[in-house]
């Protein structure tokens, strides 16, 4: 019997508020989008959006990084694999603070002190956890702190809405995914929506240069090439 397989090829590049597959988090989503839209009168309430992995919650932080850096605004991000973070910087229009679950002592502290900047600059606070602010294992100041503006909890897509998404890319690119090919995309690889796409376009680019359509001993062939 075969394995299951986990390809975690992670995030694809480019995430943006667009390329957002928002399912029943829909909510969320248009918060966002009417809060970048409002430009330099956006407000500085903050902001925190929490979920289960692969809900989706890198995938909005760097969506709203790329839609300010793409406005010509500056934004400060932290997550824990950053050791040594920098100071706050009075020009940011925005902190991103990622997975604050995971910030250690020092990055907590780090956190705590842009967070408390920002407001004194007004400027907006959008970070992302595992769980609500009320339970998060994270020194009192700040996680009272995090719960202090809007609220959204993000839910991973269910399968149906999985396949919809997948179906719609293979569309887009002219790829014909049969029903067993979906049923093993979803049984054997990581099932995050960010994986799934760059699995989709890992494959297409296989099958068009070896001149093979999509099928289960392609993805084989593919993975045993690599």
């Amino acid at each position: 019997m075969m394995k299951q397989l986990t390809l975690d090829i992670g995030l694809p590049t480019g995430s943006t508020l667009s390329n957002f597959f928002a399912g029943s988090n829909v909510a969320a989503l248009a918060h966002l989008q009417h809060w970048v839209g409002q430009g330099a009168s956006r407000p500085f309430v903050p902001m925190y959006l929490w979920g289960g992995t692969a809900s989706g919650k890198t995938h909005l932080l760097k969506a709203l990084r790329e839609a300010l850096r793409e406005q010509g605004a500056t934004v400060g991000w932290l997550d824990s694999t950053m050791l040594n973070p920098p100071d706050y910087q009075e020009g940011w229009s925005l902190v991103l603070l990622d997975d604050v679950q995971y910030f250690n002592p020092e990055q907590q502290h780090t956190a705590f002190k842009w967070f408390v900047n920002a407001q004194a600059h007004q400027c907006a606070v959008l970070a992302t956890g595992d769980a609500t602010p009320a339970v998060l294992k994270l020194r009192e100041d700040l996680r009272t702190r995090l719960g202090w503006g809007h609220i959204f909890q993000l839910h991973v897509l269910t399968e149906p809405e999985r396949r919809a998404v997948l179906r719609q890319e293979a569309d887009a690119r002219g790829v014909v995914l049969g029903d067993e090919v979906m049923d093993f995309m979803l049984s054997r690889f990581s099932r995050d929506l960010g994986s799934l796409m760059q699995l989709l376009e890992h494959l297409d680019a296989y099958a068009l240069q070896s001149k093979r359509a999509i099928t289960i001993p392609l993805i084989k062939a593919m993975l045993e090439s690599e």
